[in-house]
């Protein structure tokens, strides 16, 4: 490379280590502090089924095609409803929160012994009691929740479990709220509305070991070097002693890594799937029975991975306030031929 030549290095740093993620299903590890008017659910689960194209108007103000029709790309999430099982109180200490006191659910599903074991015998008065005497300490309340998948149109019978926090003014508030909906099933209307923004949690699609150029997008060597080891490598990589700079692309894992997405914008809920599912089901998935959410845009994973859904922890400075309108929605087979 001669002087004068800047050559920007490829692939962001942003995401470091590339390595698999723990778990299939992803965490989410920070909740917003939102001003709730009244105790809600900040965040919600749903499966990814496919994705479409739908001709909407334009709603936001400082767009150039404001009051426009636009043809944009979308993604239908398979929402069944999730059960709350168990309600959990946390107490914030020098080293972070800390789990005090737990109330589980009389009702449980069945389906749940398939991920996690139930207390055989499980007094659930005594619990509570100590959870009232505990709840002065408190100074988060979450519930604990398992997905439905017998509803959606996934194969499966194992549900998914999960932690949502309870967004309140106070811990009874909060409190009060959980012990409201424990051991009955929460819907998608109930937790988020039309147009609103949220921020999408799941782990991409896994593209297993990858070399450097489909990694880090790393330019391919003309092949005329005759002297020249490979072409689809990085020229060098810097002085071994006292170590090599971690900024370095290097072959590794591609993919099935837990990423989150800001500020996606839910376009609309509704109760029938099949409304929004298009000619012979998505390609790998099926059909949407029950309960749908349309994001704007694309969402990482495959078809059919878990996606969590939360408040977006750092909303647009001048969100729309309602819902665009649809004008129409593409349902034609993506089968091909």
């Amino acid at each position: 490379m001669g002087r004068g030549v800047h050559a920007p290095r490829r692939g962001s740093l942003s995401f470091y280590p590339r390595v698999r993620a723990r778990s299939i299903v992803a965490r989410i590890r920070s909740w917003p502090e939102l001003p709730a008017e009244k105790p809600q659910l900040l965040g919600f689960a749903a499966y990814k089924a496919g994705m479409t194209h739908a001709v909407i108007v334009e709603d936001r103000a400082t767009s150039p095609f404001y009051g426009r029709e636009r043809v944009r790309a979308v993604t239908i999430l398979d929402a069944p409803p999730i059960f709350v099982f168990g309600v959990r109180l946390y107490s914030r200490t020098p080293e972070g929160l800390k789990s005090i006191c737990e109330v589980l659910a009389d009702n449980c599903p069945a389906d749940l012994k398939r991920r996690a074991p139930l207390p055989g015998s499980y007094d659930k008065e005594r619990a509570m009691a100590k959870a009232q005497e505990m709840l002065e300490r408190a100074s988060e309340v979450r519930v604990l929740a398992c997905t439905r998948p017998r509803l959606s149109g996934l194969r499966k019978k194992t549900p998914e479990i999960m932690e949502i926090k309870v967004g309140a003014r106070s811990a009874r508030e909060a409190w009060d709220y959980a012990l409201s909906i424990l051991g009955k099933d929460v819907k998608a209307t109930d937790v988020f509305k039309a147009g609103q923004y949220v921020d999408v949690t799941t782990v991409s699609k896994g593209k297993g070991f990858q070399g450097v150029v489909r990694r880090y997008g790393v330019k391919v060597m003309p092949r005329w070097h005759k002297h020249r080891k490979g072409h689809r490598r990085i020229g060098s990589v810097g002085p071994r002693h006292p170590n090599m700079t971690y900024s370095i692309p290097r072959p590794g894992q591609l993919g099935f890594h837990q990423r989150t997405e800001y500020n996606k914008r839910i376009l609309d809920i509704g109760d029938d799937g099949f409304s929004v599912t298009v000619k012979g089901g998505f390609v790998n998935y099926g059909i949407v029975r029950g309960q749908y959410i349309m994001m704007l845009g694309s969402i990482p994973g495959p078809k059919g991975r878990l996606v969590k859904l939360r408040y977006a922890i750092r909303p647009p400075r001048s969100p729309p306030t309602t819902a665009p309108k649809i004008v129409e929605v593409n349902l034609d087979s993506k089968q091909g031929g």
